[in-house]
């Protein structure tokens, strides 16, 4: 349960009803999920936390919103946020994530949670190489 509880729509003020319906417009649902009810105690959290979903997930730039999501479900993973990994899921599902997709990328995660603690606990140096200025 949150913290608070969920502001649902009926009980919610003005502000927050108006955050609602852009996101139900914007997603062209009538479903407003947990996550913004249990922001919406504080509108100006809710606001800027929609504004900034809205911009980073939406369609337009250089990654597809597959792909966006795919990368939202491996950082969710690695958080520990069962949450996120279960709308961001559903929401891959929705943009044609398969099932072995799926896999692969827990996979990926797995691997590179495991080789990031490998290099961090053996300090190992970066490669020349690899620094940013020497990539081309």
């Amino acid at each position: 349960m949150a913290t608070y509880g969920l502001v649902e729509y009926e009980d919610a003020s003005p502000a927050v009803r108006a955050i609602y319906d852009e996101i139900r417009a914007v997603r062209q649902t009538d479903y407003i999920n947990n996550f913004w009810k249990a922001l919406a105690h504080n509108p100006a959290t809710l606001r800027r936390t929609w504004e900034g979903v809205k911009e980073i997930m939406g369609p337009g730039g250089a990654l597809d919103p597959l792909v966006k999501e795919m990368i939202y479900i491996a950082v969710s993973a690695t958080n520990g946020c069962g949450y996120c990994v279960a709308s961001h899921t559903a929401a891959a599902k929705k943009a044609g994530m398969t099932p072995a997709m799926f896999g692969e990328l827990m996979s990926v995660v797995g691997m590179a949670n495991e080789t990031n603690r490998l290099a961090v606990g053996c300090q190992i140096e970066i490669d020349e190489r690899f620094r940013t200025s020497q990539v081309p």
